[in-house]
């Protein structure tokens, strides 16, 4: 049986590139949408050896890829956070109204994250917030007409990752041995959960596709959450342990605020997708050993 073609956005970025090389690797046909000046280090390997076919949607027209391509599902990745201190109209129009266009094409798996919850709490992100969740209630809008798959994901990390990212960056930072480092007090509960175990949970879901109804929420988290003190504590008991470092740097817990509308314990329930046959697979000591290995 012919294996579907799906088209995904966001496919340069971290998770994006996992996915891409997973559904290559699965059979899949797989349509990208980037724009000309995305850094395409992550696919480059897909690119030179054509397994993908891109789009430049900066250059040429959306409806471009549905002409020359028959898109049976969505994958939708791409997202504004607006840390680059962005305009509103702009991250309005990268989570709204880009996202919108393709809902009415085929099966639709929007990206959500943690943050996405009952009330806006990150002052920092509330705009991507606010428009995560006015996306969500269209999707749902939308799902009298297709089937609508929203994957909320918890503290996804892995090698490659963005270097502004906590794991990644807390990791360096220690590596580089020379400033202490200023943290929070660390009493927050955080989920994180491997890139790997994450892409398992979207092939997961696919695989299950005719099952589902037209709308359809799955959480994705590991089976043990962890206080960020304890998680940086373990980072630096890998890094000394494993890896046979001398760390040097004082972790200085307590030194920075919290966050305006910090939230310090997380509710998600991995029920549903594991009633699929999904499981979490890599230990944090595990992948956290990956991660380094990939940065030393």
């Amino acid at each position: 049986m012919n294996k579907k073609t799906i088209l995904l956005t966001g496919g340069t970025g971290f998770l994006g590139s996992y996915l891409a090389k997973r559904f290559v690797n699965e059979g899949y046909k797989v349509v990208i949408l980037k724009r000309s000046f995305s850094n395409t280090f992550r696919i480059k390997d897909l690119i030179d050896e054509s397994k993908i076919i891109f789009y430049d949607i900066d250059k040429v027209s959306l409806d471009k890829a549905f002409l020359e391509n028959k898109i049976d599902i969505v994958i939708h990745t791409a997202t504004n956070y607006g840390r680059n201190q962005e305009k509103k109209s702009e991250i309005v129009n990268d989570n709204i109204v880009f996202p919108l266009k393709l809902l009415e094409i085929a099966t639709f798996f929007n990206t959500d994250t943690f943050f996405n919850t009952d009330t806006v709490l990150y002052k920092y992100l509330s705009d991507y917030s606010l428009s995560k969740k006015q996306f969500l209630e269209w999707a749902k809008l939308f799902s009298s007409k297709i089937k609508i798959v929203n994957m909320k994901l918890q503290h996804l990390y892995g090698p490659k990752d963005d270097e502004k990212k906590f794991v990644i960056w807390l990791i360096k930072k220690m590596i580089e041995n020379k400033e202490d480092i200023r943290l929070t007090k660390g009493e927050q509960l955080r989920n994180f959960i491997y890139i790997d175990d994450v892409v398992d949970a979207y092939i997961t879901v696919l695989n299950n596709l005719v099952k589902l109804s037209n709308y359809n929420e799955f959480d994705v988290g590991s089976k043990r959450s962890i206080r960020i003190e304890d998680f940086v504590l373990k980072v630096k008991k890998i890094l000394t342990e494993y890896f046979n470092m001398d760390i040097k740097v004082n972790l200085l817990f307590g030194a920075l605020k919290y966050r305006e509308g910090e939230f310090f314990k997380i509710k998600f329930d991995n029920k549903k997708i594991r009633a699929l046959g999904w499981d979490d697979k890599v230990s944090l000591e595990e992948g956290l050993k990956k991660t380094i290995k990939e940065i030393l």
